[in-house]
């Protein structure tokens, strides 16, 4: 079974960043702006991601910036407005990714407490992908307020995406308890391989 700390996964993100830089030229010879920075803000946020080495496992790096990249598609080709369900798997999937990530960071230091209270890990970790989300509706209903373009076509619309963005954190709650299991059991295992030195 490959680990979340296998080194595939940072290659794979690295890759991964190219064609996100490429999708930032990609949208500044369109000549969309807009676009291009927003991409521009995925980029850098996956760099960041990815250059926390050690504080994150090798998979988060690699989810977050496929998540960056699907959006990244979204944006520049626009399938967002297109017929199906686009919208709504890249919805799930960025809330996934995001809240992976930012969660293991952030309850990071309660990380040994939670290996012992898994359902409220759990919960912790979904409640804070549903808020991750909620803002991430904020954040498209101000961008569409203050750039005058319509990002949120309906409130059919926002409800649809913050039922796509809780299941997205309903399945990171499920993938980060696997992963503190494993972390903690690679992490041990460093400790011990230390320690008979």
């Amino acid at each position: 079974m490959i680990s979340v700390k296998w080194s595939g996964y940072r290659v794979a993100a690295y890759i991964g960043q190219g064609f996100l830089a490429f999708a930032v030229i990609a949208a500044l010879a369109q000549g969309k702006w807009q676009n291009a920075i927003a991409l521009l803000l995925f980029l850098i946020a996956s760099v960041m991601f990815v250059v926390k080495d050690d504080r994150l496992p090798t998979l988060f790096d690699f989810l977050f910036v496929l998540a960056a990249l699907l959006n990244a598609a979204g944006w520049v080709w626009g399938l967002f407005n297109a017929p199906g369900l686009y919208d709504e798997i890249v919805h799930c999937f960025t809330i996934f990714a995001l809240t992976l990530a930012f969660g293991f960071l952030v309850y990071r230091p309660m990380l040994d407490v939670f290996r012992q209270h898994k359902l409220l890990y759990m919960l912790t970790i979904v409640s804070f992908g549903i808020a991750v989300g909620a803002l991430w509706e904020v954040v498209e209903w101000t961008a569409g307020q203050v750039l005058s373009i319509q990002v949120v076509p309906s409130l059919e619309d926002t409800i649809i995406d913050l039922v796509m963005d809780s299941l997205g954190a309903v399945l990171a709650a499920l993938v980060s308890l696997w992963a503190l299991r494993e972390w903690r059991a690679s992490r041990q295992s460093d400790d011990r391989a230390f320690q008979s030195e």
